[in-house]
């Protein structure tokens, strides 16, 4: 694709919530200081329920990677694009659920629920949870990170967070309330604990869909500022668009966790190939 000139654009649309672009802006600003700590999750319960359909998602060899690659590839986008590149992962992996009721092929999905009926082997991962170290380059040369994703956990819908913990400050942001991001800035901030921040036009696209503070973006917006900047891509205006190679380096990071929690060993992340730019 790159040696040929050719644009793609991939679904991590998580990175275009205006408050992680506020987030963004002040890891690299150095607003928060040297970063130390890292915590990503990423928490569903479309799976928690036993009764759910044995459906394509429970399959290796048409899904690949269970919550490693559905959920788990998400947040190691986002602690690639908001703070740096992972440069190494040691990982461990459940089936929480091992099997469920079939479903036949075409009918149906994940989220409906059967009584009853012939049960099939859940053949890849409910549950992962990972430790991770970044790159020794930049504002987050010394990092550790944690990741963690379920698809069978009660409670979180859509329980995706993010924890940047510096130096000099921090930031918190939960997906759930897409609109917040929780900051302190200063080691001797008065308040000693989170400021609520909530979206405005100084933060990322806001200003493209709401007249002020405090209105509502919505998934759906995410996703119109992703085919923005495709489109932008493609026209040969700014590339700041998610591509195929932040799809392959976390695919990558996936690939190294699964070979971790298969050997209990930590593992080097993939290199981009020539002609790439990848996060990680």
């Amino acid at each position: 694709m790159a040696r040929n000139g050719v644009e793609t654009s991939v679904g991590f649309n998580y990175r275009h919530a205006p408050a992680i672009e506020r987030a963004r802006q002040l890891v690299g600003d150095g607003r928060l200081g040297e970063i130390t700590n890292v915590r990503a999750s990423f928490l569903a319960g479309y799976a928690a329920d036993p009764r759910a359909a044995l459906s394509w998602r429970f399959n290796r060899e048409l899904a690949g990677g269970g919550v490693l690659a559905d959920l788990f590839s998400h947040a190691v986008d986002l602690c690639g694009h908001v703070v740096g590149s992972i440069q190494s992962i040691s990982a461990a992996t459940n089936v929480m659920i091992p099997a469920r009721p079939k479903l036949s092929m075409g009918q149906g999905t994940h989220f409906d629920l059967i009584e009853g009926g012939e049960m099939g082997e859940v053949e890849n991962e409910d549950y992962a949870a990972a430790l991770v170290r970044f790159s020794p380059e930049g504002l987050a040369q010394r990092a550790i990170g944690t990741i963690e994703a379920s698809r069978v956990a009660i409670g979180p819908q859509c329980g995706y967070r993010l924890e940047i913990y510096g130096t000099e400050g921090s930031v918190k942001w939960d997906y759930e309330r897409l609109n917040e991001l929780e900051v302190v800035l200063g080691r001797n901030n008065e308040e000693q604990g989170f400021t609520t921040v909530i979206g405005s036009p100084g933060h990322g696209e806001y200003s493209r869909f709401q007249p002020g503070p405090g209105n509502a973006m919505g998934f759906d917006d995410l996703k119109i500022i992703e085919a923005k900047k495709f489109l932008l891509a493609v026209c040969g205006g700014e590339k700041t668009n998610s591509t195929i190679a932040d799809a392959v380096a976390a695919a990558a990071l996936v690939e190294a966790a699964e070979k971790s929690a298969a050997t209990g060993d930590w593992q080097q992340t993939g290199k981009p190939a020539q002609g790439q730019k990848m996060q990680y």
